[in-house]
């Protein structure tokens, strides 16, 4: 047990949040969450990026003011992220008031440190993603971030930091801590860069109405990427010294086009004002449709409503983080999604839940039979040992898959066992307690294992097998879960089948 502080990059406040956001965020709460199972005291922060020249535009185009545009499209950010169960602990907007002072000390350490100088910057601009590209970085002549947008070529007078002086610094950090970048995929891409040589890069954008004023210069704001990085010190309280209570953070967990950002520039600004790096960055895989990625700029062909109101929150969770590799990227289908429903989720695990509860409120009155050495202990440690694993390494998908192999060995089990002829003779009733009470055992052990992935779904399978309120305990109760004697709940089927499928 110890603190872990968890970021999510901040989302940028143009339009609403789409599936690939959403993916984003379940996966950093899913990862939350199994930590407080662990008995972590954890902190988990997301947020929006509100600043900026493609906000600004956004706001001019529906005439009205910045702030109040960002103001609306925060409540849609938060409605989403509510909807979808996620337990985060602090939401960080980059136009709060505690916000600017740790943008404009960090700048000022910096400086202090002679790695902020004045200069003229030349080059080609991608408003998507906010920043100067070079020639390099383009997929014939746009940036592959944001092919829908044409790159322009822009000249300004603005704020350097001096990037190039850090190459060799990170290249030593990441050969002594590879692990600061994952999966491996993203760590060797970023070596590359490295490797490639840094180019010193803007930090302030000139008479510029939008944004965080440059400490020393008004006639300059903040450039927005280093505004919105800045956001996982001010969120705890930096630069008061209390920050140091979380800090360093132990994730930052990214989609895999920042990475640039997260694992480079970053970093470097941190050594450069002197504040100790992050522990680790994961840089997640997309969402596709189609094929391509979902983005704002490309077009959503698929709303996260639409995809919500389907069949719930917790099957789009379940969805996303099993069907789409936390390490790779993975597409989104409605059928993909209509399969994925009925097959694991109504027909596996609805329905063992659904027989098992039935069977013991028919056979022993709604009381859980006690089974304390049943015939599935060896697969459930079994099983807890892959899921700690998968889950320790942060492969969400394979911790997953992992649980669900308890339900897999529960169905087949019921087939075995047959309790339904066990119950018909009176002299099998031992053998009948043993098999429903083990049945209600591994599927309080389903409920605790699935809890990063479907909160809402694990409490109610929680109460209907232990007849308690509230969630499933945490995993220090895996090797033996007290539900033998409690009385179970009949209720609502926990997945219901779609009329197609039923």
């Amino acid at each position: 047990m110890g603190k872990f502080y968890i970021t999510t990059a901040i989302d940028y406040c143009n339009a609403e949040p789409h599936l690939g956001h959403a993916f984003e965020k379940v996966g950093a709460d899913a990862i939350a969450r199994y930590h407080r199972l662990l008995g972590d005291d954890v902190r988990f922060v997301t947020g929006t990026d509100e600043h900026g020249q493609t906000v600004l535009q956004a706001a001019q185009e529906r005439g009205v003011d910045p702030q109040q545009f960002v103001d609306r499209m925060v409540e849609h950010f938060r409605r989403a992220w509510d909807r979808l169960g996620i337990a985060y602990d602090d939401f960080i907007r980059t136009t709060e008031p505690r916000h600017a002072p740790a943008v404009q000390a960090l700048l000022r350490r910096m400086a202090d440190n002679g790695d902020i100088t004045p200069g003229v910057y030349e080059g080609h601009y991608c408003v998507g993603c906010e920043a100067f590209k070079q020639e390099k970085d383009l997929v014939n002549g746009r940036c592959p971030e944001h092919p829908g947008r044409e790159v322009t070529w822009t000249r300004e007078e603005n704020y350097f930091f001096r990037l190039s002086r850090y190459r060799d610094p990170l290249l030593r950090w990441l050969d002594e801590r590879p692990e600061f970048v994952e999966p491996e995929i993203r760590r060797n891409e970023v070596r590359n860069v490295l490797l490639e040589g840094l180019q010193d890069i803007s930090v302030s954008r000139a008479r510029f109405p939008w944004g965080i004023a440059f400490p020393g210069d008004r006639d300059h704001t903040v450039y927005v990427w280093f505004d919105a990085l800045t956001n996982y010190l001010s969120a705890v309280g930096y630069p008061d010294e209390r920050y140091r209570e979380w800090w360093p953070a132990d994730l930052h967990v990214v989609g895999k086009g920042i990475t640039r950002f997260h694992c480079i520039v970053w970093p470097a600004m941190l050594l450069s004002a002197g504040v100790e790096l992050p522990r680790r960055v994961w840089a997640h895989g997309y969402v596709t449709w189609g094929g391509t990625k979902l983005s704002k700029s490309a077009g959503v062909v698929i709303t996260l409503d639409s995809a919500i109101d389907r069949y719930g929150p917790d099957p789009l969770r379940y969805f996303l983080l099993r069907e789409v590799p936390w390490d790779g990227d993975g597409a989104f289908s409605w059928a993909r999604f209509d399969e994925r429903y009925v097959a694991d989720l109504a027909n596996d695990l609805g329905n063992l839940a659904n027989r098992t509860v039935n069977m013991i409120q028919r056979y022993r009155h709604g009381f859980t039979p006690r089974a304390s050495a049943d015939a599935l202990e060896h697969v459930a440690f079994e099983v807890l040992e892959r899921y700690r694993s998968a889950m320790d390494a942060d492969l969400l998908h394979e911790g997953l898959a992992a649980s669900f192999r308890l339900v897999d060995v529960g169905n087949a089990f019921v087939e075995e066992s047959a309790p339904w002829n066990l119950a018909k003779e009176p002299s099998h009733a031992a053998k009948l307690d043993e098999v429903i009470g083990g049945l209600a055992r591994l599927l309080a052990r389903v409920a605790i294992l699935l809890t990063p992935f479907m909160p809402s779904k694990t409490q109610e399978l929680w109460t209907a097998i232990s007849g308690r309120e509230g969630p499933p305990p945490d995993l220090g109760t895996y090797g033996d879960p007290d539900v033998g004697g409690g009385r179970v709940r009949v209720g609502p089927v926990l997945f219901p089948k779609p009329p197609s499928a039923a």
